[in-house]
């Protein structure tokens, strides 16, 4: 297998494109971005920061990385590597995570990749996700995770060069609409997961005193895409210790969305079954977009 890593990332200042040097990515203009020890680099600039810690925190993120690694949204996550490997050339496929988080999808797509070239891309707006991301990354040892890049950056301000990205993953996150159709070269494919209504509905009817109504139909797909799939992961699985069930109310909105009483409700089970279930909806993006 030819190993290869992405290339095609732009200044966030100026959009000139980066290149790499032993330690930092610099642009014509001088614009220098040092590469962390972890291995990421931060591509967020500050003026474009909402505020002084943007993006999931720390804790939110170790909370993530656990219930994720235990594997309880599997599925999910081979559903997507599917959808991304679908149609696979012998040419790098050059794949962004626009949301990454610490990693996951990223690495379970590396390892469903087997030999197919991949070129990955991982950016979130929480520097500690990156961070994490990057780690795990050089722990497994995969090649393609080796090649990889991490980024701290907005979906809002992609530092990506114009169509140079053939899959597109946003996954339980923010899509911004221009920034993708921008970044994604004709025929390239974006790949967008929400939650269905039935989602971790038995953890919102404890902590909620009611519930929105399901959207009765599929998000369609922006102007300039066409529908290449769509389709919908349900399961149960069953959190059997409270450290799991505390991992999950962590990790989501939900921690903050509900009232005391709820999340006291929350904390006080020991077992929890639960309802996944996920949209997967894959659009391909149009010569005309």
């Amino acid at each position: 297998m030819s190993l290869t890593s992405f290339q095609a990332l732009a200044c966030p200042l100026d959009g000139q494109p980066l290149h790499r040097l032993e330690s930092n990515w610099r642009c014509p203009a001088g614009h220098s971005f040092d590469i962390a020890r972890q291995g990421y680099v931060n591509l967020l600039p500050v003026q474009n920061k909402r505020s002084a810690d943007p993006g999931d925190s720390k804790e939110m993120v170790a909370a993530r990385q656990r219930f994720l690694n235990a594997g309880h949204y599997r599925r999910v996550a081979e559903a997507v590597s599917k959808a991304v490997l679908e149609g696979a050339a012998s040419a790098p496929m050059r794949c962004l995570d626009a949301g990454c988080g610490e990693g996951y999808y990223l690495r379970e797509l590396a390892q469903q990749a087997g030999d197919v070239p991949l070129a990955l891309v991982g950016l979130d707006i929480s520097k500690w996700a990156v961070q994490q991301g990057a780690r795990q990354a050089r722990a497994i040892g995969n090649d393609h995770l080796r090649e990889a890049h991490w980024l701290v950056g907005s979906n809002a301000n992609l530092p990506i060069q114009d169509q140079s990205i053939d899959r597109l993953l946003c996954l339980f996150g923010f899509p911004v609409v221009q920034e993708f159709s921008r970044v994604l070269a004709p025929g390239g494919v974006w790949i967008q997961a929400e939650a269905g209504g039935d989602h971790l509905r038995e953890l919102r009817e404890i902590i909620y005193p009611s519930l929105k109504p399901e959207r009765s139909a599929p998000p369609q797909p922006p102007t300039g895409f066409a529908v290449r799939d769509e389709q919908r992961i349900r399961e149960t699985i069953t959190l059997d210790d409270q450290a799991a069930i505390a991992d999950l109310l962590a990790m989501t909105p939900h921690l903050y969305r509900a009232s005391a009483r709820g999340r006291e409700r929350a904390q006080a089970l020991k077992t929890l079954s639960l309802t996944v279930d996920v949209r997967l909806q894959t659009w391909v993006k149009t010569a005309h977009a």
